[in-house]
């Protein structure tokens, strides 16, 4: 199993903190577009390592247009040496119409239109193929040489690969058909995983005549460890609350019903909306922080994961939305890869 961990949106640290996360072993490092670009620390991230894997978990799809994902694609698949992976999440309604002042419709068939759109770009950038390409959503049929990157530039590497972030049903089909890997969403369980997730993209790769050989399930966990009682406890409170807060969105409504919880939803949504996130998080019982997250002392956390996801996914990141030394992980990182 693959371990990757986070590269963080500070630039001036971005080199040095992907040469130790390669140093420690990891396999890739990821970026997240919250306050920062995503795309900017993983350019200084390929500058100091030679190895690592370098992907965004993720950048806003539909707060971009196939084009501009292309050109930013390309180049950080030129400049790491075929090295990048483009992972595009839709992010929800109210972000993209309000936030971005982008259109929102359809999410599903939009993100279908737009990674084979990027495909298409691709497509004419390293083959010469005519750009032609007419969808729903998205039209591209201008490219003249003037705009076109040199074909030598991936030629050696190929195209990035593309991973789609999901939880509903029918964005979770889409990642199947058209995209190289899937990233599940923090807020998932092992349950949601096998009934839900998996079947989903199996039907995605059907429809593309394909099976699941090659296709990487990408794993966020919550991971709640620490060295002593007072370290557990902090990292259980910091993992409640972030339970809580995904808890509260409706679209992710459906995780929780699957485990017979669907009204915690409505509860976490109105106490949210009075602005009381401790409140939040005290709501998030025992058996609600174990089913969600990996709980435990370091040693414990490895033979967990491979239980839970050992056969279904190919690499896992740990999702710790709390304060925590680096060390930490070094026995996490060596039992997971060792398995």
């Amino acid at each position: 199993m693959k371990v990757d961990g986070g590269l963080g949106t500070d630039l001036a640290k971005a080199g040095a903190n992907a040469r130790d996360a390669e140093a420690a072993g990891y396999t890739g490092v990821w970026t997240a577009e919250t306050a920062h670009d995503p795309f900017f620390p993983l350019l200084l991230a390929a500058e100091h390592t030679t190895t690592l894997e370098l992907g965004t978990s993720i950048a806003v799809a539909f707060a971009r247009n196939p084009m501009t994902l292309a050109n930013v694609g390309w180049d950080l698949q030129s400049f790491s040496k075929g090295r990048f992976v483009m992972g595009l999440g839709s992010q929800i309604k109210p972000h993209i119409t309000k936030r971005f002042s982008m259109e929102w419709s359809h999410p599903a068939p939009r993100m279908r239109e737009m990674v084979l759109a990027m495909r298409a770009i691709w497509d004419t950038w390293l083959n010469g193929t005519p750009l032609q390409f007419r969808g729903e959503f998205y039209k591209h049929t201008l490219m003249t040489p003037f705009f076109a990157p040199a074909a030598s530039d991936i030629s050696e590497y190929g195209v990035p690969k593309i991973f789609l972030a999901g939880v509903g049903e029918l964005m979770t089909e889409v990642a199947g058909e058209v995209c190289d890997g899937f990233i599940c969403h923090g807020f998932t369980t092992e349950r949601y995983l096998r009934e839900v997730t998996i079947p989903a993209l199996q039907r995605g790769r059907a429809k593309a005549g394909k099976t699941m050989d090659g296709f990487e399930i990408m794993g966020p966990s919550f991971v709640v460890t620490g060295n002593d009682d007072a370290q557990l406890a902090a990292a259980s409170a910091g993992t409640r609350q972030q339970i809580a807060f995904y808890g509260s969105t409706p679209a992710y409504r459906g995780v929780l019903e699957l485990h017979g919880w669907g009204g915690l939803q409505d509860q976490l949504n109105a106490l949210s909306k009075q602005g009381k996130w401790v409140e939040m998080g005290d709501a998030i019982t025992d058996e609600i922080l174990n089913t969600f997250a990996v709980v435990g002392e370091p040693e414990a956390i490895a033979p967990e994961l491979h239980r839970r996801y050992g056969d279904v996914i190919q690499r896992i990141s740990f999702y710790a939305p709390y304060a925590s030394d680096p060390a930490r992980w070094d026995k996490v990182i060596a039992a997971v890869k060792a398995h």
